[in-house]
């Protein structure tokens, strides 16, 4: 398969690029830093195609896809992986940073996925893997452009399954829940805190998430909820909001002005 994985530079999106070449898929690799894809891309035992590209510039954001079918053959699997969290009081959050977020997070994949569609019909088939969050369902204090981006991108994913199966195209969305070892955990952990529930919380590692969304694609499953404790805010909302807003302490460090 010709797989295309944004945010491909580093965390989740290095760990999906990895794994799936090591099951002998080829890669095309989408994120802002082109010497981290390339260092990354040097590793891989696979046919690799590196894109430097900002989603955020979205009026730029799909023109890469030509290049990439061009390189790699028609594309059969997008993972709309590439994500910007903003984390602190939204008084004080500057409309910049809350905006480039909803791009990103948001409106490239679904800009991204209108694109590579009418191909995906045409071969009737083809996976849209979006990448949401535990934010999603699980809205966090602090994080108003990133739930609002996050909550968009699992509605739109959860709505399009069932639009476009009987097309032959199918939708999978993961809910991550914290990452340990990625730089957006880490970030948010130093902003909440000890005391913050997301100390409550078991952690995944990249690792795993990548083997079940693999699994995910090859097995036609509709979601990846992981770590599986996740699934506890899919069942029980009430439950855990009231968890959230119990357990989420104020913010610690600099808003912007």
């Amino acid at each position: 398969m010709h797989i295309v994985i944004t945010g491909a530079s580093s965390g989740i999106g290095a760990a999906y690029a990895r794994h799936f070449a090591a099951e002998g898929h080829k890669l095309t690799l989408v994120a802002r830093r082109r010497d981290l894809l390339v260092a990354l891309a040097a590793e891989l035992p696979t046919e690799t195609l590196v894109v430097a590209q900002d989603l955020g510039d979205l009026e730029s954001s799909t023109t890469f896809l030509g290049a990439a079918e061009d390189a790699l053959g028609p594309i059969d699997v997008l993972v709309n992986n590439a994500g910007v969290q903003v984390v602190g009081p939204f008084a004080q959050t500057s409309s910049e940073d809350g905006e480039q977020c909803i791009r990103v997070d948001l409106l490239a994949p679904l800009r991204l996925t209108r694109a590579v569609l009418p191909s995906m019909i045409r071969r009737k088939t083809g996976v849209i893997v979006d990448v949401a969050s535990m934010a999603a369902l699980a809205p966090t204090p602090g994080m108003a452009y990133y739930n609002a981006a996050k909550g968009g991108l699992a509605a739109a994913s959860e709505g399009l399954r069932a639009e476009l199966r009987p097309l032959g195209v199918h939708v999978v969305t993961v809910y991550p829940g914290i990452i340990a070892s990625t730089a957006m955990a880490q970030a948010a952990m130093t902003k909440y805190g000890s005391s913050s529930v997301m100390n409550l919380t078991p952690r995944g590692t990249e690792e795993v998430l990548a083997k079940l969304t693999l699994s995910a694609i090859t097995g036609r499953h509709d979601r990846v909820i992981y770590p599986r404790s996740g699934a506890l805010a899919r069942w029980f909302p009430a439950t855990t909001r009231w968890l959230m807003d119990r357990f989420t302490p104020p913010l610690r460090g600099e808003a912007h002005d």
